[in-house]
């Protein structure tokens, strides 16, 4: 279990980092497959892997997981041929012949790892939120202002890459639903968390790490981030402030909230309310965001964009598959072209609406940005 505590990090971590080749920000033959490794490699972690597995131009060659269950199933369910397996994740970004790496544990560790993968010069692509407090989210923008230029950082902010969401949005900056008046998102749908019975109880608290504030950063850091960096994006500001109220109604036996709403301001008083909750009954789900204009309305989510013009003028655009692949394929043919992008600074940036928020619904108080000070 201290492999992954915060303690010992350093020592450990500089050790590990003297012995990384010059030639990692691209550690394989020119030409060859990018090879990567895996950190985490639980549901999410597996699933992206499996998407960069499939593209002919990547592989992956390496696993990194606190458990044995984990890796041997991670590498069952990707078909892989004897990758290597790491308990230590220092150990494998130690390895020359990785290039680039999926960080994708529970989200405390989130700060660390990407640190140590920008130090030992791996492309990263790292799973959102940036960080469950603002410490690690100042970590975060440090590292990726100290990262070398030539390497990529992308970061689980899918619909940045999602094609609806590209339309929907070009479509807004071009003043196809007029001047922007008001906006909100909301992520309403059943409890996707399964709780699970462990005798060691360290272990059970790692293992069911969403259930753990501390180690989550509650529904609105972990899950809710998705919709505040989709505001962040489109609305090119910061919140000045937020207000909020929250509980558990249903699911109580987790220290996280199961329902809450927002309500933050942005500059020239742009107002943005949000909600979410974990228990709705299966079957029923409304998330995404909806932009209102002078001229009409934009709604957007992962499965289509509704462009609403009048009361008989909308179009429907269906995204084509999972935005989600479409991020990883973006990310691989950055690294191939040397086109990289460096997108921890406004992930971070994202991360933090969401600790606004979610401060103001603990505090009971409006919650000013201000507040955070210097983020680095």
């Amino acid at each position: 279990m201290s492999e992954w505590t915060r303690r010992g990090f350093v020592t450990k971590a500089a050790a590990a980092f003297t012995i990384v080749q010059p030639q990692a920000v691209r550690g394989t033959q020119a030409n060859s497959k990018v090879a990567f490794g895996l950190i985490g490699a639980g549901g999410r972690g597996t699933y992206d892997a499996s998407i960069v597995h499939r593209d002919p131009r990547a592989q992956v060659v390496a696993l990194c997981d606190l458990f044995e269950d984990r890796l041997q199933a991670a590498s069952k369910q990707l078909q892989l041929t004897n990758p290597a397996l790491f308990r230590d994740f220092e150990k494998l970004l130690a390895s020359p012949g990785i290039d680039a790496v999926i960080i994708a544990t529970p989200p405390f560790e989130h700060p660390r790892m990407l640190e140590a993968a920008v130090q030992a010069r791996k492309h990263i692509f790292c799973e959102k939120p940036m960080g469950v407090d603002l410490e690690g989210c100042q970590r975060v923008i440090r590292a990726g202002r100290q990262a070398n230029p030539k390497i990529c950082i992308s970061v689980g902010f899918q619909q940045r890459y999602g094609p609806v969401y590209l339309e929907a949005y070009r479509r807004i900056q071009e003043g196809q639903i007029g001047e922007l008046a008001n906006a909100r998102g909301f992520w309403i749908a059943n409890d996707p968390f399964q709780r699970r019975p462990y005798d060691d109880p360290k272990i059970e608290k790692l293992r069911n790490w969403f259930c753990y504030r501390e180690y989550s950063g509650d529904i609105i850091v972990e899950q809710d981030c998705h919709n505040l960096d989709v505001l962040h994006w489109f609305l090119g500001s910061l919140p000045i402030r937020a207000v909020g109220m929250g509980g558990r109604k249903v699911r109580t036996n987790m220290d996280i909230l199961d329902h809450l709403t927002l309500s933050y301001e942005f500059p020239n008083g742009f107002h943005v309310n949000f909600e979410a909750n974990q228990l709705s009954p299966a079957g029923f789900s409304k998330v995404g965001e909806e932009f209102t204009g002078t001229k009409g309305v934009m709604l957007t989510s992962r499965s289509r964009t509704v462009h609403i013009r009048g009361r008989n003028d909308q179009e429907t655009i269906p995204a084509p598959r999972d935005i989600t692949i479409d991020a990883f394929e973006q990310f691989v043919g950055r690294i191939l072209s040397g086109n990289v992008e460096n997108v921890a600074e406004r992930s971070a940036l994202s991360t933090l609406i969401a600790i606004l928020g979610r401060t103001a619904i603990y505090e009971k108080r409006e919650v000013q940005w201000k507040e955070f000070g210097a983020l680095a």
